[in-house]
């Protein structure tokens, strides 16, 4: 039975259709071979390959600039006309495609911007990478470019080896075998000496002497070494060997790199080309001769110079470069020779008498200098200098300001060899020869000055020719206007420092008062004027300083703080008359200014004369009668001199004229000290039904009933006082000791949480409550009531002072330094830092510590007492005497343990030497 399915092997066996392409349905083109068409039959046609993709159902690759010109001969408008009409559309069709890409193109612009921005801040070039590099190329050193170590090898490929020492060969068999027979024995005797009968012995016994061979050696190579040293007799010859500084003459040899050298026969060829190219130009030659100089050719060095100036006759640079290069005697030919070229030059005759080492010959080479520059100052200055006689040097100043009248040097020069009375005709012809000069005016008032400080004077006399110096600087400053010379006033004042300098305080003076108040507006001139005696002050000029404040006073006599000013200034750097009249003259002028009264009174009590200091207060209470401060200071004069019956009576008057709280607080303070507890107890319940709110009227009523052991009573007026004061501190601390000294710790600290409750974020309330637990035993409490403050309180010097001791040790460094950082240089840190470097057995940074603290806060006793401590351990009796006289200045009132000591009733009366040495020894 015959199958229907197709027979496969002959579908294959069929012949292929006409323009059949094998894979042209897949896309590819048609191609056939030699062996398939024969040697001339062509591959199928372009309609066949169109008529396959149209059944596949592709279309036709068009080309598409087949339609764009419309001269192309096979195009679709091929043979076209291109009218005017064609050219319009064209452009019509332009402007549209225009104005349809005008539109936002902004913001297409600014997107691209933005792209192309994230694009190069993503992926950088290198260029952009390393541009902060390259800038700070220009900041390198010359040293850390020649520090640079060279670049070695990077592209690990195998190098050549340049070191012929360090290769390696393989060593032949004959080399190994010859020298293993070098350390065999023969074992048979030698046929010639068997022959002669045996060895030969040596008479010496065959031992060889080494000690003469050295010997003899060291013999022979001294020997050549004289004959080398030595001048032959016949010969006449002698060597330039020098055997004594041979040695040392190698040292001065300078051994030039391969690099230098290279670079110094660049710069000659440089140079050759420019001397060559511009020969006028003289700095060429230098330089040239300067090359050859650093190379150490001085012949060739010589020779290019020596052109130069045959070259550039007229330029002294070269002249003066060549004399510099040749020995003493040539360069004064040579500058003799510029003196033909260049005899106007000042530098060259200058040089030449330089070159001379006589006297005379100076003074002959700037003579005849002088002949051919008669008008040059330097070279008359330089001929008045070899003078040794006053009257030659006056003769040789009259005949300079003859030639030259416009030189203010040489008036002021032969002014000053003058007598007084002829100086002044000098400075009058220099005055009218240069009428814009007032150095001039400046001299003769300087030369008046010192005519009326002559010893043998009366003071009237001496104060009129005194006052004809301001007389003289005003008539200067009213001449220089005329001629239109104005200076400034800060010129003026430069002049003034400079006359005080020189030992003129009156011409100073005078120039402060004539100048001090030009070019300021009224407003201004008080503070402007105080600025400038600060700044003068600070710059060591006490006498214009002190012009300027006296000046101000004239102006306005009324300004207390001006008064204080000047005191403060007569105090640091006047005497003890001078302070006392300027603060009389003060409080005649300020008879209100209570500050100035008790400065003249405390003068006067330190100098010693208390009945003066009594007569000043009494003039204070005439003018101020309900002073609370004068009357306290009357009070205190009369007690630190024992006149206590006179100050309690004082007190008594002062409480019924000037009713204030202070004056009653201050009552109770002296009937405390002077023992009679009950009349302060009585004078405090008087004047706290006066002054309830007076905090401190508390704090010393339960500090005597504390004294009495009368705890129950101080324990009331602590709680009277906060309740009455809640927002004082002191209280609820005082108010906390007494509890935690009657033993009831935890009252104590249920006060201080009360305390921390009405008064937030007080680091006082908070380091007691830190010693609370200290002292309590609780070191684990204490630590984290310490975090809980300095949470609270992040800038407080005296909790990070207590944080610093409660770190270990080796931590306390780095803890320091947050310290420091968080509390801005507090003063207790800055001491507490120093306690570190103490203990730390850094000494002098120690000292250095407590320095910058006493200077931070001079009113923090404390910080002396701790840096005295201090001293005592590691310093000397100098060093502890420098740090008692700054305390004593700067009078501390303020510290933990300093207001202790101080308000101790036990320690009144005592100075503060006294103070400073207890609180010392009080410091743990």
């Amino acid at each position: 039975m015959a199958s229907n399915k197709p027979n496969k092997l002959a579908f294959l066996s069929m012949p292929a259709p006409a323009s059949y392409v094998a894979g042209l349905g897949r896309g590819a083109s048609g191609f056939t071979t030699r062996s398939d068409i024969g040697p001339a039959r062509e591959g199928p046609s372009a309609e066949v390959i169109a008529e396959a993709q149209a059944r596949r159902g592709e279309e036709a690759e068009v080309d598409p600039d087949q339609f764009q010109d419309p001269d192309n001969e096979y195009g679709l408008f091929a043979g076209t006309t291109y009218e005017q009409d064609d050219e319009e559309a064209d452009r019509i069709y332009e402007a549209v495609d225009d104005k349809m890409d005008s539109r936002r193109r902004k913001q297409r612009e600014a997107a691209e911007q933005a792209q192309l921005a994230k694009h190069r801040a993503e992926r950088p070039k290198i260029q952009q990478q390393f541009a902060d590099l390259k800038r700070g190329l220009s900041s390198v050193t010359d040293a850390e470019w020649e520090s640079i170590p060279e670049v070695g090898n990077l592209t690990r490929k195998k190098r050549r080896r340049t070191d012929d020492n360090s290769r390696t060969y393989v060593v032949p068999d004959s080399v190994l075998v010859g020298d293993r027979s070098k350390v065999e024995y023969e074992s048979a005797l030698d046929s010639r000496q068997q022959e002669q009968g045996g060895f030969d012995t040596p008479a010496d016994g065959g031992l060889t002497n080494f000690v003469e061979i050295g010997q003899a050696r060291d013999k022979i190579l001294s020997l050549k070494l004289d004959q080398i040293s030595s001048t032959p007799a016949t010969s006449g010859l002698s060597t330039s060997i020098d055997p004594r500084g041979y040695l040392t003459s190698l040292d001065s040899v300078i051994l030039k790199s391969d690099a230098e050298i290279g670079d110094i026969k660049r710069a000659r060829m440089l140079f050759d080309s420019l001397v060559k190219s511009n020969p006028k130009h003289a700095p060429g030659w230098i330089a040239a001769a300067c090359l050859e100089e650093h190379a150490g050719r001085m012949v060739k060095a010589r020779k290019i110079i020596k052109m130069g100036c045959e070259e550039c006759k007229t330029s002294e640079d070269v002249w003066l470069e060549a004399a510099r290069l040749h020995n003493n005697d040539d360069a004064k030919v040579i500058l003799a020779n510029a003196v033909q070229h260049v005899g106007q030059s000042v530098k060259i005759w200058l040089a030449a008498a330089d070159l001379e080492h006589d006297i005379k010959a100076k003074k002959r080479v700037l003579r005849k200098a002088l002949e051919h520059i008669p008008n040059s100052v330097r070279l008359w200055k330089e001929t008045v200098n070899l003078e040794s006689s006053a009257a030659d040097a006056r003769i040789l100043l009259a005949r300079a300001v003859e030639v030259i009248p416009l030189s203010v040097e040489l008036w002021l020069a032969l002014a000053r060899l003058e007598t007084p009375e002829r100086a002044k005709a000098v400075l009058n012809k220099a005055r009218k020869a240069v009428p814009t000069s007032h150095e001039f005016w400046l001299a003769a008032a300087r030369l008046l000055e010192q005519e009326a400080m002559l010893p043998g004077k009366g003071t009237e006399q001496r104060e009129k020719e005194l006052a004809i110096v301001d007389k003289t600087i005003e008539a200067a400053t009213r001449n220089l206007r005329q001629h239109r010379v104005l200076l400034t006033r800060e010129q003026w004042l430069k002049e003034a420092e400079k006359c005080e300098t020189e030992g003129s305080p009156r011409t100073c003076e005078a120039i402060v008062k004539a100048t001090v108040g030009m070019d300021i507006e009224e407003e201004d001139r008080l503070d402007t004027w105080v600025s400038d005696a600060e700044s003068a002050e600070a710059r060591g000029m006490v006498g214009t300083a002190r012009a300027v404040l006296s000046y101000a006073l004239r102006c306005y006599p009324d300004r207390r703080s001006l008064w204080r000013r000047a005191a403060e200034l007569e105090k640091a750097h006047g005497t003890r008359e001078t302070l006392d009249a300027l603060l009389q003259r003060a409080v005649t002028h300020c008879p209100q200014a209570e500050v100035l009264w008790l400065m003249a009174a405390k003068e006067k009590w330190l100098a010693g004369d208390v009945p003066a200091a009594r007569e000043v207060l009494e003039r204070a209470f005439v003018a101020n009668p309900e002073s609370e401060q004068i009357w306290l200071a009357a009070v205190k004069l009369e007690a630190e001199n024992g006149e206590f019956a006179v100050a309690r009576e004082l007190l008594i008057r002062a409480r019924s004229v000037a009713d204030t709280e202070r004056i009653w607080m201050k009552s109770a303070v002296f009937e405390r000290q002077q023992g009679q507890l009950d009349t302060a107890l009585a004078t405090l319940s008087s004047a706290l039904s006066k002054f309830p709110k007076f905090a401190k009227l508390y704090m010393i009523q339960g500090q005597i009933h504390e004294s009495l052991n009368h705890v129950p009573a101080a324990r009331a007026s602590y709680a009277a006082g906060t309740k009455a004061c809640p927002k004082e501190p002191t209280l609820w601390i005082m108010a906390a000791r007494l509890e935690e000294k009657d033993g009831k710790s935890i009252k104590a600290r249920a006060l201080l949480d009360k305390a921390r409750l009405i008064n937030p974020a007080n680091d006082r309330l908070w380091a007691e409550a830190v010693g609370v637990e200290e002292r309590s035993g609780g070191a684990v409490q204490a630590k984290a009531m310490l975090a809980r403050a300095i949470q609270e309180c992040p800038s407080s010097g005296l909790l990070w002072s207590m944080a610093l001791w409660a770190e270990p040790r080796a931590s306390r460094k780095t803890k320091s330094v947050d310290a420091l950082r968080t509390t801005k240089d507090s003063p207790l840190v800055v001491c507490t830092v120093a306690r570190v470097l103490w203990a730390d057995r850094v000494v002098e940074r120690a000292r250095d510590w407590f320095g910058r603290a006493s200077v931070l806060d001079p009113d923090m006793g404390d910080v002396w007492g701790w840096w005295l401590k201090f001293e005592r351990q590691h310093g000397n009796e100098e060093q502890r005497e420098i740090v008692r006289n700054k305390c004593i200045a700067a009078e501390p009132h303020h510290g933990a343990v300093w207001q202790v000591v101080a308000k101790d009733v036990k320690n009144v009366g005592k100075s503060t030497k006294e103070i400073l040495e207890m609180v010392a020894d009080e410091l743990k």
